[in-house]
């Protein structure tokens, strides 16, 4: 399928609008010919050194946690909007935060043990932290760049990112193209990921292959949702959903083709954009999803404690006398995390992944309500039945 899909693309790149980046591609072609295992590092100025050394500090300083890390995103992309990336990594780092901060709220602490929790909060706090130290860096030299007005992506090197993007910022900086750097930098951390995450034995075995593909639709990592106001031109009006889902989190495909359509859903149609952008800079991220239905999340637990859960939802909207669900700020219930020392070593070997900058031509609408609906019945329900079987287990216990 795979192979198949890149003849296609290849096809169509030689008829494409695409052509402009030709001399991407041949930088690129020479590139892969001379995969090295080492990168020579240019030699510093006492000007390039300071700016590296403040460009580390700033990036480890924000990259504290997920709330910090997104903020940052959003802070940037505010500061420069032709930077697409920046915003759309906001919209996907909320809902990380999100799905950290629901392993501790009402619903899958129900579900899943204290161990599989953490487990499972380790799994996205590495991958939002990798993501980031990452990618700031290079938003960062951007900046820098423009400062002074002179092109700096020669230093990417000293922060190990890899040649494919110094490619791509190089072609970014002569011609502007954003959706090819935004495409670029899609491809770039998914693959950056796949090594140092998905391909990782420790989270294979401790999260992979015992949680995520058998609960897939119970822990929502396969929809990505970006809120947004109903009337784009009433900031007070109601907060719809609009998004998309992935069926094969595993798929490092299937994640840039997401990232596609997670694109194209923000950045298709403006009044989107501004609506999206309109509903981030009115709601601070907390990763409570009380940030974005307040009808029917709150940071505080209404619930009264020993009680059987009883479904509260009906089509997203809360039933009758039911307490909102809690769902936790990320401060409360998750510290702060010492990673080791990301993991070195360059990702491209292959030019073709150029393929990945055509433009699909299908219509992405980025509808994801009623899946969303959907999802949270299925997670109300499967606590029911996990009350339901253990309460028939202690009774059954008491009668022996």
């Amino acid at each position: 399928m795979m192979i198949a899909f890149v003849k296609q693309k290849i096809n169509a790149l030689k008829q494409s609008r695409f052509l402009q980046l030709n001399a991407v591609k041949k930088e690129l072609k020479k590139k892969s010919k001379h995969i090295r295992n080492s990168v020579r590092l240019p030699a510093l100025t006492p000007k390039d050194g300071e700016l590296i050394e403040r460009i580390k500090e700033k990036t480890e300083r924000l990259n504290a946690n997920n709330v910090t890390r997104t903020t940052a995103y959003y802070d940037f992309y505010c500061r420069h909007p032709e930077i697409h990336w920046a915003l759309l990594g906001h919209m996907v780092s909320r809902n990380g935060g999100w799905n950290m901060t629901d392993l501790k709220g009402e619903l899958l602490s129900r579900l899943l043990s204290e161990q599989e929790q953490k487990e499972f909060f380790h799994f996205l706090e590495r991958g939002n932290w990798l993501i980031f130290q990452d990618v700031y860096p290079q938003f960062l030299l951007y900046e820098e760049s423009l400062k002074r007005k002179e092109n700096l992506f020669y230093l990417l090197p000293y922060f190990h990112v890899s040649t494919f993007m110094e490619t791509m910022w190089n072609h970014f900086m002569k011609r502007g193209d954003r959706y090819s750097l935004a495409m670029a930098l899609i491809i770039n951390e998914q693959n950056y990921l796949e090594q140092r995450v998905i391909c990782n034995e420790y989270y294979r075995k401790t999260v992979l292959q015992t949680i995520e593909f058998k609960m897939q639709d119970i822990l929502s990592l396969n929809q990505i949702l970006f809120p947004c106001y109903r009337d784009m031109k009433n900031t007070t009006s109601t907060t719809v959903m609009v998004g998309q889902t992935l069926h094969h989190f595993a798929s490092l495909h299937d994640r840039i083709l997401l990232g596609k359509r997670l694109y194209s859903v923000i950045f298709n149609d403006p009044d989107v954009s501004r609506c999206i952008t309109d509903w981030a800079a009115d709601h601070p991220h907390t990763a409570s999803r009380k940030d974005y239905w307040p009808h029917l999340f709150n940071d505080v637990n209404e619930s009264l404690p020993g009680v059987p859960y009883k479904r509260k939802t009906d089509h997203c909207r809360l039933r009758e006398h039911a307490a909102k669900i809690y769902s936790p700020s990320l401060r409360y219930v998750w510290n702060h995390v010492e990673h080791d020392k990301a993991e070195v070593g360059d990702w491209f070997k292959d030019w073709k992944v150029i393929v990945y900058f055509l433009d699909p031509k299908e219509q992405v609408n980025g509808e994801i309500y009623d899946a969303y609906c959907e999802t949270l019945e299925k997670i109300e329900l499967a606590v029911m039945a996990k009350t339901a079987l253990f309460k028939r287990y202690d009774e059954k216990t008491n009668v022996l």
